[in-house]
């Protein structure tokens, strides 16, 4: 995944954050007295639980810092078939330095109140091997899909520490998460290169496409996003190529980020994806979208949505710098077409803080409104949101932010919020969970709960999966189940409560004071 504070901060200035001690030291007795943090309240249940992997089930020497027991970057998704059958993915033990030992799963088939448990046998902790596919010393980038029929994908960057071979991997499930198909290698590359930042998308139009795309970048940062798909359910796979080519300078490659495709209730494919560019002496980025109307066969020019202006996140008390989901949008359809793309951004304040920003398009994608910020409180940090739209439109986002942080500088206070809209103007916020203590995130160039969120509904409500870091190292991995959709229906979870955000017409972009990217090209990493 993408180091985005490098592109913000310079490489220098990062690595000498990076190597700072997880917590921010301990207090004295002037120091302001640490917030007691309570346990997840009664509206979340347990998905994950300890680690079923060593530290050395991987069966190779490997570089950097194990965090054993933590859990980041998860995903979600609910069966349309049955929504009580929610399944959730997230990497199991972070290393500092990429990846994790391995992918867990975990099934609910009453709607999040209770989980069972599975790895996914994409990396050698997980079960993979030599003769099934899934023979890799890490795993990372989890994410998951169903189909109209109720066929569950996953797919996961595989890859190893002692050697450089990455690898795409695809396994299925036909039993809503209870067991899982070997791989299937959509890529696999050795030398200086790096599949990244994988999505998978199956077509709810259409049982037998599923959609996977990615990066692949090569030592000079060149990167153009790549795709494959299953037209049979998943029994095969086409050969993977590229779909968009943003180009190769003679100065710097230009990558693509955060590549994933939506389908369109036509069944029109739109694959969101952020571009990064060198122009007249720095790195610019931009998320733009590309559409195919042919199940991904031919694919059209890029439309731009807006400039991303993300300054990245940092401790408020300790300048230790935060891994956050900053240059990744994330994207998503409503029942009647309209597409909603989330990002991080810090236009809104003129370059000095990330907020939340939010964009729509009424037409496809063709056209894009002007980004609105959407985070309740524009004075604090802001990051790493997640969008989902309900089966009447209402859109909901998901984000983290500091506004309950103290003084103290051994606790990082985080919140995890949740804002709903049925016209794009007002929000309606619902507190999600916390506050807890982001200052125990593994530290993996940054502190790091992963570059996306997990935020999935099944057309009544919003269900994040989420990662509160109540103990060191963090987890466990929770879900937010029924009970609390129906504590908000009755409007006793409710609170913060609403608050105006401007609208804005069909445009290619957004205004604000513009922040100058000037740092060396990004790098990335898993």
């Amino acid at each position: 995944m993408l180091g985005w504070v490098k592109q913000t901060m310079g490489a220098a200035s990062l690595l000498g954050l990076a190597i700072l001690a997880g917590c921010g030291g301990g207090s004295s007795a002037s120091s302001p007295v640490s917030p007691v943090f309570p346990p997840p309240s009664a509206s979340l249940s347990q998905a994950s639980a300890a680690t079923p992997f060593s530290d050395t089930c991987n069966g190779a020497t490997q570089t950097g810092t194990l965090y054993l027991q933590a859990e980041v970057e998860p995903y979600v998704a609910v069966n349309p078939t049955n929504t009580l059958n929610v399944l959730g993915v997230w990497q199991q033990d972070r290393w500092s330095n990429g990846g994790a030992q391995g992918l867990m799963a975990a099934a609910s088939y009453d709607g999040g109140l209770s989980w069972s448990r599975q790895p996914l046998p994409t990396a050698r902790c997980a079960g993979g091997t030599l003769a099934n596919g899934g023979d890799y010393e890490r795993a990372s980038d989890p994410w998951v899909s169903f189909s109209p029929t109720g066929i569950a994908y996953a797919i996961s960057l595989s890859f190893n520490d002692s050697n450089s071979t990455s690898a795409i991997l695809v396994t299925r499930s036909s039993d809503g998460g209870a067991t899982w198909s070997n791989p299937i290698t959509l890529i696999r590359d050795t030398g200086q290169v790096l599949n990244d930042k994988e999505s998978i998308t199956a077509d709810p139009t259409d049982a037998n496409y599923v959609y996977a795309v990615w990066d692949r970048i090569d030592a000079q940062g060149y990167g153009p996003a790549w795709f494959s798909r299953t037209s049979d359910g998943g029994q095969t796979w086409d050969t993977a190529s590229i779909i968009y080519d943003p180009g190769q300078n003679a100065t710097s490659g230009t990558p693509t980020l955060g590549n994933q495709i939506a389908v369109l209730p036509d069944g029109t494919l739109v694959n969101l994806f952020t571009e990064i560019d060198y122009v007249s002496g720095s790195y610019k980025a931009s998320l733009k979208v590309i559409r195919s109307a042919d199940h991904g066969t031919t694919w059209s020019a890029p439309v731009t949505i807006a400039a991303v202006r993300s300054v990245g996140t940092r401790a408020p008390q300790t300048g230790q710098a935060g891994r956050t989901g900053a240059g990744i949008g994330d994207i998503a359809v409503g029942p009647a077409g309209n597409l909603y793309v989330v990002w991080q951004d810090s236009r809104f304040s003129g370059g000095q803080r990330d907020g939340i920003a939010l964009s729509k398009s009424s037409d496809g994608g063709l056209t894009w409104s002007a980004p609105v910020e959407v985070n309740a409180v524009p004075s604090t940090q802001a990051f790493t949101p997640s969008v989902t739209v309900l089966s009447n439109g209402t859109v909901a986002v998901t984000y983290y932010d500091f506004r309950n942080d103290t003084p103290d500088p051994s606790t990082l206070v985080t919140d995890l919020w949740e804002t709903l809209s049925t016209d794009g103007i007002s929000w309606h916020e619902r507190h999600v969970s916390g506050p807890f203590n982001l200052d125990l995130a593994p530290n993996a160039e940054g502190l790091f709960l992963g570059d996306y969120p997990g935020l999935a509904t099944d057309g009544t409500d919003p269900f994040p999966f989420l990662l509160p870091t109540g103990s060191a190292p963090p987890g466990p991995t929770w879900w937010l189940s029924r009970p609390a959709a129906a504590e908000r229906a009755a409007g006793g979870a409710a609170t913060g409560g609403q608050h105006p955000r401007a609208g804005g017409g069909a445009s290619s972009g957004g205004g604000g004071k513009k922040a100058e990217q000037t740092s060396p090209p990004p790098q990335e990493t898993t």
